[in-house]
């Protein structure tokens, strides 16, 4: 199993990033966080990388549910969806898979928040990708 969810826009990074934004938002996912992990590799250790943003996307009632199923689930909370720059006109967009957290915690009681949310993740890519 894949990890990762994932999209290969032609897009530039700025105009992918706000479209990933937009996507997250029509699926029902806010962002909590958002680290430039760019800016923070530079700054901390002055390398440079290709520009890419880490949103900490969620969806309330799932992460609700998926608490409720299990405790520890905010560990893996909120589900990160990187947007990365390749090149000047293609970015690409990876979310982590869903299933992810119902295989690392083995409880069947996450199997339908992960498939839901899966759904919503790869629905939100799938928009990007026109």
């Amino acid at each position: 199993m894949s990890y990762a969810l994932r999209t290969t826009l032609t897009q530039p990074f700025d105009a992918a990033l706000a479209a990933t934004r937009e996507a997250l938002a029509a699926q029902g996912f806010g962002v909590l966080t958002e680290i430039d992990l760019a800016a923070t590799l530079h700054t901390k250790l002055g390398v440079d990388v290709a520009p890419q943003v880490i949103l900490g996307a969620c969806n309330p009632p799932s992460a609700y549910e998926a608490l409720k199923a299990e405790e520890s689930i905010a560990v893996l909370l909120p589900c990160n969806v990187v947007v990365r720059s390749v090149d000047a006109g293609t970015t690409i967009v990876e979310a982590i898979d869903p299933q992810t957290m119902h295989e690392l915690t083995g409880n069947d009681a996450m199997k339908p928040v992960a498939e839901r949310v899966g759904g919503m993740l790869r629905a939100a890519l799938d928009s990007l990708a026109g």
